[in-house]
């Protein structure tokens, strides 16, 4: 290398340095499809959850939360043939939805839905998937919520000690029952006091101040839920600002999946439309 090609180099250097600056300010995240938002074709068996992966994977979208429900079978020949679309088609399956309820009042029921947990944890490790979401169920009648909390964070616990041998995830959705708001949804994982136990925070599910609640629940998030609406202090529904909600997760040192979850019944046309927004969004923040 001659004096003046050393001297072009050593200029280029802060403006390189500027830019990698840039990329380690971006925030990490990765955006994502929940299955459920094609709850109605998958159901029906119009679509399979490999049209669903090669959909994800067209969009440019970088993963997908596997709501289970509408799985064929749980063989493993057909978790590793999934496993195996997913992984050609660049689609990370990130996260297992499954139908657990954690709040049961006898140690019979609690054993039961830990037994559940077990089965699809050990589904999700075979698919590769780091994260398994459960709810937290309905209060049991004559019950407190604060005996409710302590029944859902016991098999909470249980579970989250179980999925930490295969390095999965145990996280708790705010979606109804129990886990309607953000108070109990954090204390349930809280009380679990386990590093695999954590929340599935849906932003949309939120019944009232939509996102002083999702702001609550950050640290303790460990995969992320977006609807298209949002509810304002008085409970009222409006468009949600999925811009801000991100910046949320940014800020509080999130680093992972958002995943858009689509409940209204037009999915084939809008779904593709708000993917590429949510691809859009998550890309310009993330550097």
């Amino acid at each position: 290398m001659n004096r003046r090609q050393l001297l072009t180099s050593l200029a280029a250097l802060p403006a390189a340095t500027e830019l990698r600056g840039q990329s380690e300010r971006g925030f990490q995240l990765r955006a994502g499809l929940v299955a459920y938002s094609y709850r109605t074709q998958l159901a029906a068996r119009s679509m399979t959850y490999e049209d669903l992966i090669r959909k994800i994977a067209d969009w440019g979208l970088d993963g997908l939360d596997c709501t289970v429900y509408w799985f064929p079978d749980t063989s493993p020949e057909y978790l590793a043939s999934l496993r195996r679309t997913a992984f050609k088609n660049g689609v990370h399956i990130y996260n297992a939805g499954v139908r657990v309820s954690l709040c049961q009042p006898t140690p019979e029921l609690q054993a039961a839905e830990f037994g559940k947990i077990r089965q699809w944890v050990d589904v999700a490790d075979r698919l590769g998937a780091g994260h398994v979401r459960v709810f937290g169920g309905q209060i049991p009648k004559g019950a407190t919520e604060q005996q409710a909390i302590a029944w859902a964070a016991e098999v909470m616990k249980r579970g989250a000690e179980y999925a930490g041998t295969r390095g999965i995830i145990l996280g708790v959705e705010d979606d109804g029952g129990l886990t309607t708001a953000a108070g109990p949804t954090v204390e349930i994982a809280k009380q679990a006091a386990s590093p695999w136990a954590g929340i599935n925070a849906d932003a949309g599910n939120l019944r009232d101040h939509g996102y002083a609640q999702f702001e609550t629940m950050l640290p303790y998030t460990t995969s992320v839920h977006l609807k298209t609406q949002m509810t304002d202090a008085a409970g009222r529904k409006e468009p949600a600002d999925w811009n801000r909600l991100l910046e949320m997760l940014g800020k509080s040192g999130y680093r992972g999946f958002a995943g858009l979850e689509y409940e209204a019944d037009d999915a084939e046309s809008e779904v593709p439309r708000l993917a590429a927004e949510l691809r859009t969004a998550v890309r310009k923040l993330s550097g």
